[in-house]
């Protein structure tokens, strides 16, 4: 049964995902001559840059959320519609979701990507992800919870293992995620749980490559690496996980760790679709496409964002953060309106703008276009793009007064275990 949506006499242009490049292409053509059908399976844009620090109590969830309603209530040409994709159906021009089938003369996929696990079902199973909103919090109840429940152990190797955590993966969530735990355990803990000993909390990262933050330079990587290490996280690198069975994690050099909490940050991969051809994908699950966001073998379908895989130049595929999503989008934005003028389609050119990642209180790494720095200077700037990013003026003074308070702090009080409601 066909979705309820107003007829009209405009191509329909049909997004699905409400990132970064869903969200910013259906920004850019709400005030032209289409209608534009907008479909998420959640009713607000999230900021996964900041996630992290959801997970951590440092900031409120709806501070990095955006209702979709509120941000197009005055667009009368875009509709969104709360809705999991099932299948497309390429050569009839519609697609189905949980809600009903949904026609289209201009699809776009923005899917984004979802944690990779390499198919290991026992690792997926008991391990923690940090792709949602929904992701942080059940982390940030997990590790308030594992805490409250070290206080009633008498026995020691038990209550290790609740304090104990481990996070695999070296790119900048997960560095991100152990300093933020390691400043936790150095300012926190120790204030608010002063039977246990902070000491006895362990905090490892594993990486499998030999250099944390891969796509960034070999100063920011050592310097990363450096903070960590200072803050007190033992850091593995050139070590891959081999199995977790929700105690214990194996890594492949045969040491063994005893932990309940392993946070899974160590890869990404995309959403294959029902209805797609296989030939669209490569080995990631990233969907093929032309210098116009153009999908392999059609002419108006459209993929954008961590979803596609486009080469361009040194790119073969760029990388799968929030620049290239938004740059994709804003350039996908004018070749449609080229294409409704009958004018031809432009290739992307893309434009690194650089990387950057904090490691905690006045630190982080940055390198920018001209320009590599770390420390104070790299932290002030990553707090400035990150707060500038925000979506909403109340969610960039929310966040920027929780940032200030916990840095004149140190502190945050925002731990609440919210548990669910059993009957």
């Amino acid at each position: 049964m066909p979705i309820n949506l107003p007829e009209t006499t405009h191509p329909r242009i049909v997004i699905v995902g409400a990132g970064f490049a869903g969200l910013n292409l259906a920004r850019r053509l709400s005030k032209k001559a289409y209608q534009v059908v907008l479909i998420d399976r959640n009713n607000f844009h999230q900021f996964q840059p900041l996630l992290y620090q959801v997970a951590m109590s440092g900031i409120e969830p709806s501070s990095i959320a955006f209702p979709l309603r509120y941000l197009f209530r005055e667009k009368k040409n875009v509709h969104i519609r709360v809705a999991e994709l099932e299948s497309v159906h390429p050569h009839e021009d519609y697609l189905m979701t949980s809600e009903g089938r949904v026609n289209y003369e201009i699809l776009v996929l923005a899917t984004g990507v979802t944690t990779n696990y390499y198919g290991n079902v026992q690792i997926e199973k008991n391990t923690y992800s940090l792709k949602s909103v929904s992701d942080a919090l059940y982390l940030r109840n997990a590790l308030l919870a594992d805490l409250e429940k070290a206080l009633t152990i008498r026995e020691d190797d038990v209550r290790q293992q609740y304090l104990d955590l481990v996070i695999v993966g070296g790119g900048p969530t997960g560095v991100e995620l152990a300093g933020s735990l390691a400043e936790f355990k150095k300012y926190i803990l120790t204030k608010e749980y002063p039977e246990l000993n902070a000491g006895e909390m362990d905090i490892h990262l594993i990486h499998g490559n030999p250099e944390l933050l891969n796509s960034m330079s070999n100063e920011a990587s050592a310097k990363a690496r450096q903070y960590l290490e200072r803050l007190g996280v033992h850091v593995r690198t050139g070590v891959r996980v081999m199995d977790y069975d929700g105690k214990e994690i194996s890594l492949n050099n045969g040491e063994k760790l005893a932990t309940r909490k392993v946070i899974w940050s160590a890869g990404i991969t995309g959403k294959r679709l029902a209805g797609m051809p296989e030939s669209i994908y490569t080995n990631d699950n990233r969907i093929k496409t032309d210098g116009c966001s153009r999908v392999e073998g059609f002419s108006n379908i459209y993929a954008l964002g961590d979803a596609a895989y486009m080469e361009e130049g040194k790119y073969k595929g760029h990388p799968q953060v929030a620049q290239p999503a938004i740059q994709q989008s804003r350039a996908l934005a004018l070749n449609l309106n080229r294409l409704a003028k009958g004018k031809s389609m432009q290739p992307f050119h893309y434009k690194d703008l650089g990387s950057m990642a904090t490691i905690g209180r006045n630190k982080a790494v940055a390198d920018l276009p001209y320009l590599k720095t770390q420390g104070f200077i790299a932290w002030l700037l990553w707090l400035f793009v990150h707060l500038k990013s925000l979506l909403g003026v109340r969610n960039k003074i929310v966040v920027f007064f929780n940032w200030v308070w916990s840095y004149l702090t140190m502190d945050q009080n925002l731990r609440i275990l919210v548990r669910h409601k059993t009957k």
